[in-house]
């Protein structure tokens, strides 16, 4: 069985419920505040494991992670490439409205200070049958992406967050670009779902791209394969880890050998049970309950 190598971010998450995001200038009282672990990185090695990958993740935390790293471990992922440094663990501020959408605020903290030179622990023992998994909250991104198109493994790419030198990133590396609307139409500067992904394949003829589109489903376009699923429609609590549950469901089956389509509607469900439950990692659905 293939395993993926996921060099992410890991964070601790401080949410906030808001009537409404804070405006400039306004001071805005909450009415509930919790912690979690999360970062995109995090999330998606969670929903990894929880939709049955072997995963491993790595990445770094500060003195403040030991908790985090842990939990990895009791989710199923394979936790020893994450480096402890003395730099504070990453941190998130979140915003959650009552219709569940967020706002979210980053700070880079030990997902920042990584570098290539990590990279011969980050990447040994693996080969052409496995598959690699980065976002865009840690350093280092553009050169893990040619670290892994060199080594042979299948590159997966979520460009999250965006921000204009991504354009510059070798996307000659990567095999599979999943993107939302807005990171999508930044990436191509195109305006509407077709014509984003229209203009990326024209622009990287060698990606698969796979566009998710919110409350609107998702489309996919791989080796001649062009999908669009719908969204399952539920009562959103929380959207903050939905992107993550459906990355990390869509990879799982493919790397399983399911078809694109059954891929996509199982990545779909695993996403509309996601954003039903409060919270980030501990949102994301286990496959038992698909």
């Amino acid at each position: 069985m293939p395993r993926i190598l996921n060099f992410g971010s890991i964070n601790i998450d401080h949410v906030y419920q808001v009537p409404h995001f804070v405006r400039p200038g306004e001071t805005l009282s909450s009415g509930g505040y919790t912690t979690g672990f999360g970062g995109k990185g995090f999330n998606q090695s969670v929903a990894l494991a929880r939709a049955g990958a072997r995963v491993i993740h790595a990445g770094a935390v500060g003195p403040d992670g030991t908790a985090l790293v842990e939990r990895l471990r009791r989710e199923g992922v394979d936790p020893d490439r994450v480096a402890s440094l003395e730099s504070p663990t990453g941190h998130a501020v979140i915003q959650v409205t009552p219709d569940g959408q967020n706002a979210i605020v980053i700070h880079g903290g030990a997902n920042a200070r990584m570098g290539s030179g990590d990279f011969n622990a980050f990447f040994a023992g693996l080969g052409s049958s496995d598959h690699f998994l980065c976002q865009n909250e840690t350093s280092a991104v553009p050169e893990s992406l040619s670290r892994a198109r060199e080594d042979g493994l299948t590159v997966w790419f979520n460009p999250a967050p965006m921000h204009p030198a991504v354009s510059d990133y070798p996307f000659e590396a990567v095999d599979w670009l999943l993107v939302n609307e807005t990171e999508g139409g930044s990436l191509s500067g195109a305006e509407t779902p077709d014509s984003i992904v229209e203009t990326l394949r024209n622009r990287f003829p060698h990606l698969s791209v796979v566009l998710t589109l919110g409350g609107e489903g998702v489309i996919v376009v791989s080796d001649g394969v062009a999908l669009r699923i719908p969204a399952e429609r539920v009562s959103a609590v929380d959207t903050t880890a939905a992107g993550d549950t459906f990355i990390g469901f869509f990879v799982a089956a493919v790397m399983d050998g399911v078809d694109l389509e059954a891929a996509t509607r199982r990545a779909v469900r695993a996403a509309a049970m996601c954003v039903t439950r409060p919270g980030a990692s501990g949102a994301i659905p286990h496959m038992r309950e698909l």
